[in-house]
């Protein structure tokens, strides 16, 4: 048996046709379109597995599922995408729409849960029971895999841990309340700090970096810069590491995961951003004699989203 797995972004959908290991046997992309409303992009999700099938030489006869993962919340008692920013989407009757297309069964979820799952079949986190994938990017995502399976909670939003507060009456988050994990743990908070740093000393490395315009920072020149050695950015970058360690001990109270994985555009910071985490962690975490999770980095990058998804429906 195969299964379909298919990427929805806001700029592109992309679909693979992968085996029961994990393994991608044949993969296609397309534009999103996401102007043109649900009921087209849905059209062309179905219609690009299919297509992919196809090329790849199978039949649909073969597809055991097809899994898709979205930027957003999938309530799965309904069928139904309450929420999905990127996507423009508010109650989308997702698998309604896709049965117009197909009689395969199809199950959706969250992106970064999605990618979760992907690194636990085939990537990092392969081999253990429990483990929690976190996206360190514009925001902070989530994916929590319990005993080889999924757990997105009752309504879907369980994976949302980037909203938990962990600033009392800390800086205002996009979704109107204050001191968001994501706020502090995301590529966001690096950039923003780093302009904070430029508008007190402009004549700082990160500015000369960024050619005199705040604008252009990245949360890469900031790491790089602290890797370098510079010290203010090495500040920024300390305290950067303090907020997602104290986020990774408040979800180690919660889940108790085998591995935590690191993926998104902070995660390719790579061995500096795991050997710092891995030294803050344990002054936060609760049982000082207990074992607790490991953390590694992402390694399926961009083709997590197509094996996780067509991983659902194993």
């Amino acid at each position: 048996m195969i299964y379909i797995g298919i990427d929805v972004g806001g700029m592109s959908i992309k679909a693979g046709v992968v085996d029961n290991q994990g393994e991608i046997l044949f993969k296609h992309s397309c534009p999103t379109g996401v102007e043109r409303g649900y009921g087209a992009v849905i059209r062309d999700i179905a219609e690009l597995g299919i297509s992919a099938v196809e090329k790849s030489g199978h039949t649909m006869s073969e597809v055991k599922a097809i899994g898709i993962g979205i930027p957003g919340i999938m309530d799965q008692r309904t069928g139904i995408v309450p929420f999905c920013t990127n996507l423009a989407w508010h109650d989308v009757p997702i698998i309604e729409e896709m049965k117009k297309y197909t009689d395969v069964p199809v199950y959706v979820d969250n992106d970064a849960t999605v990618a979760g799952l992907a690194e636990s079949v085939k990537g990092v986190s392969a081999g253990t029971q429990s483990s929690v994938f976190i996206t360190l990017g514009t925001g902070v995502g989530g994916g929590v895999v319990i005993n080889g399976k999924v757990f997105s909670g009752s309504h879907g939003v369980a994976t949302e841990i980037g909203h938990m507060v962990t600033v009392d009456g800390g800086e205002l988050c996009s979704c109107g309340k204050r001191g968001c994990w994501e706020r502090y743990a995301s590529a966001t908070a690096l950039i923003r700090e780093g302009r904070k740093l430029c508008a007190v000393k402009p004549e700082c490395a990160l500015m000369k970096v960024a050619e005199g315009d705040i604008t252009k920072i990245t949360a890469k020149h900031v790491i790089d810069l602290a890797r370098e050695g510079d010290a203010d950015c090495a500040e920024i970058f300390d305290n950067y590491v303090h907020h997602l360690a104290v986020g990774l001990a408040n979800l180690i109270n919660v889940y108790d995961p085998e591995v935590f994985v690191l993926g998104g555009g902070v995660s390719h910071s790579g061995e500096f951003l795991l050997n710092a985490v891995r030294a803050k962690l344990p002054q936060y975490v609760f049982f000082k004699t207990m074992p607790y999770a490991r953390v590694e980095l992402a390694t399926l990058t961009n083709d997590a989203g197509i094996i996780g998804a067509a991983m659902l429906g194993r």
